[in-house]
C-alpha cells in the first residue's frame, strides 16, 4: 500500500522560503497585524517600563499583536504565549521573531486596563464606520467569571466567627492537656497551641478589616472578588462582567468588570452607553435583576426608551385577586381604589425607608371601610385594615411597565441580543474564569482582551476580508497624511470596490 510520502529533514534546501511566503495572503494574521499597525499609540497611552540601562523595552505594538493573536486563538497564559512566540509560525512571522519573556507579556497586561479599554473602543469606531451599529436598540446584561479564589479562602462574618468558636475550643483543650503533660510531651503541645493562636490573630485581623471597611465578605487570594450566586442558588468567588450589546450585529459596545450585583448598575451602563452612541435615542432592554426604583427614574429622565423585565410580587394578600397590583392608581386625585371600589387616601406626608442600605421615601395609603368591608378577609391581615405603600419611584416604575406592555415583542429579542458574546466567549472559548489574579484591574484588563478579540473575530466575519484588509491598509499609512479623515479613507474604499450605495452583496454572513 503506498501513502504520502514527507521530505527528508536532512535534505539542504536551495531557495529556501521566507516567513512571508510561508503565511499566505489571506490569513488572519495579517489583519491582525494591520489592526495594530492603524492604532495611533500617542492616543493609547500604553505604559511600558523604560530603562537608559540595559536592554531596549519590546515596542508596545508587538507586545499588542500578541495578546490579540493569543486571545483569538484562546491562549492567554503569558507562559504559553512565550512557548508559541518560539514555535507557532504565525507568531514568528507577526512578532518578526521576536520571543519576550513570560514576565514582560504578563506585566503587559498588568499595567494597560485603560489602554486596552482605548483598543476595544477603537474596534467599536470601526465598526461605526462599517455601519454595523444600529444605535437604536441595545441589550444590557451581567456574566460571572469565576476568579482566581477558591470558597475555603473567602471569608464571611459568620464564618470567621465559625472559625475563632473551633480555634477557642481547640485551644482550651490544648491548654488543659499542657497542665497535665510530662515534660516530654509539653513541647509538642506548645507548638500546636502556638500554631493556633496564629491562625486566630489572622482571623481577628480579618474580622478587624470587615468591620473598618464595612465590606461583608473578604478574599484572601484575589482580595477584590466575592462571592456570588450563578445559577440555581450555586455560589462562586467570581467577578461580575456588565456588558451592552448592540442588536444589529450583536456587537459589544461596553463592558465593566465589578464584583457587585445587577441592582445598581443599569444608570451607569446606560450614561455611558449615550456617549458611545452619541444620542440618547435608543432603546434598552435588561432583565428583572436591574429593576431598582432609582436606577430607573435615572433611566427614564434621562430621555432613554428603557424596558427592564418587572420582577414577580409575592402575594400579600390572603387571597391573590386582593393584591395591589389590582388596586388602581388616580393620579389626579393621589388616591387608589380597590377591588370593592373604596377610595384609600393619604395624609401626604412621606416615610423614610430602606433597602440595601439606600434609602427612599414612601407614601401610606388606607381608608376607614376596611372594619364593615365583606372581603376584609380576602384582603389582609392586618388588624387595623389595608395599608399601601407607593415609592417616590412609582411613576417611572409604572413608565417601564407600560413601555414592556406596549411593545412586548421588543423586549422579547433581549436574551439573544445579549447573551450572543456570552455563548461564544464562554461555551466555545473556554474563557469563563479569569486569568489574572490580585485586583479588579487585572482582571478588567483580561476582560477587555477578550472583548477586542470577540469583535476583531465579528468585523472579520461580517466584513469581507479585502474590503477590512484595505481599510486597515489606509489607517496605518494614514498617519503621515494629518488632513486624511477616517471617513475620507472609507468613501475612497467604497468607490473602489463597489458603486454607490453598497450592494447586498457587501456583507457576509455572521
Amino acid at each position: 500500500m503506498q501513502f504520502i510520502q514527507g521530505k527528508n529533514r536532512t535534505q539542504s534546501i536551495l531557495f529556501p522560503e521566507s516567513l512571508d511566503q510561508i503565511v499566505e495572503q489571506n490569513n488572519e494574521v495579517r489583519v491582525i497585524d494591520l489592526f495594530v499597525e492603524s492604532i495611533n499609540l500617542s492616543d493609547f497611552k500604553f505604559i511600558i517600563k523604560t530603562t537608559k540601562e540595559g536592554r531596549p523595552a519590546y515596542h508596545p505594538k508587538d507586545l499588542l499583536k500578541l495578546f490579540v493573536y493569543g486571545y483569538l486563538n484562546h491562549i492567554r497564559s503569558s507562559r504559553q504565549l512565550e512557548k508559541e512566540c518560539k514555535r507557532n509560525i504565525e507568531l514568528l512571522w507577526l512578532m518578526k521573531q521576536l520571543a519576550p519573556d513570560h514576565n514582560t507579556i504578563s506585566n503587559f497586561r498588568r499595567d494597560n486596563e485603560k489602554a486596552i479599554r482605548k483598543v476595544f473602543r477603537y474596534t467599536v469606531s470601526i465598526a461605526k464606520q462599517f455601519d454595523l451599529i444600529g444605535g437604536k436598540l441595545i441589550a444590557g446584561d451581567s456574566t460571572k467569571l469565576r476568579a482566581q479564589n477558591s470558597k475555603k479562602n473567602n471569608f464571611n462574618e459568620n464564618k470567621i466567627e465559625r472559625h475563632l468558636s473551633y480555634i477557642d475550643a481547640k485551644l482550651d483543650e490544648y491548654n488543659k492537656a499542657l497542665a497535665q503533660a510530662d515534660d516530654n510531651n509539653k513541647h509538642i503541645i506548645e507548638q500546636e497551641i502556638e500554631k493556633y493562636a496564629g491562625r486566630k490573630n489572622n482571623y481577628e485581623n480579618m474580622r478587624r478589616q470587615l468591620e473598618q471597611t464595612g465590606e461583608v465578605q473578604i478574599s484572601t487570594s484575589d482580595p477584590e472578588s466575592r462571592q456570588v450566586m450563578t445559577r440555581n442558588n450555586i455560589s462562586e468567588i467570581a467577578y461580575s462582567v456588565q456588558t451592552v450589546v448592540d442588536a444589529k450585529h450583536n456587537l459589544p459596545i461596553d463592558y465593566k468588570v465589578t464584583n457587585e450585583n445587577d441592582s445598581r448598575a443599569l444608570s451607569g451602563m446606560l450614561r455611558r452607553a449615550k456617549i458611545i452612541l452619541g444620542t440618547n435615542d435608543f432603546t434598552a432592554l435588561y432583565d428583572k435583576g436591574y429593576h431598582t426604583g432609582c436606577e430607573i427614574k435615572k433611566a427614564v429622565t434621562s430621555g432613554i426608551d428603557i424596558m427592564v423585565a418587572i420582577p414577580g410580587i409575592a402575594s400579600v394578600a390572603p387571597d391573590e385577586n386582593y393584591n395591589m397590583s389590582h388596586f388602581k392608581y388616580d393620579e389626579a386625585n393621589d388616591t387608589y381604589t380597590c377591588p370593592q371600589n373604596h377610595i384609600l387616601t393619604t395624609n401626604g406626608n412621606p416615610y423614610q425607608k430602606s433597602k440595601n442600605r439606600n434609602f427612599y421615601l414612601v407614601k401610606h395609603y388606607k381608608t376607614n371601610e376596611c372594619p364593615n368591608c365583606p372581603a376584609r378577609a380576602l384582603c389582609t391581615k392586618n388588624t387595623k385594615g389595608r395599608l399601601i405603600e407607593r415609592s417616590e419611584f412609582a411613576p417611572y416604575i409604572e413608565q417601564n411597565k407600560q413601555n414592556i406592555e406596549a411593545k412586548p415583542e421588543i423586549y422579547k429579542k433581549r436574551q439573544s441580543i445579549v447573551e450572543h458574546p456570552y455563548g461564544t466567549i464562554k461555551r466555545q472559548w473556554g474563557f469563563y474564569y479569569i486569568i489574572t489574579k490580585k485586583g479588579m484591574k487585572r482582571a478588567a484588563a483580561d476582560v477587555g482582551f477578550m472583548f477586542v478579540a470577540y469583535n476583531l473575530r465579528r468585523l472579520m466575519n461580517i466584513i469581507d476580508k479585502n474590503l477590512l484588509t484595505k481599510f486597515l491598509q489606509e489607517l496605518a499609512f494614514s498617519f503621515f497624511e494629518i488632513l486624511t479623515s477616517v471617513k475620507a479613507i472609507i468613501l475612497r474604499i467604497r468607490h473602489a470596490f463597489f458603486i454607490q450605495p453598497f450592494p447586498p452583496t457587501f456583507y457576509k454572513p455572521a
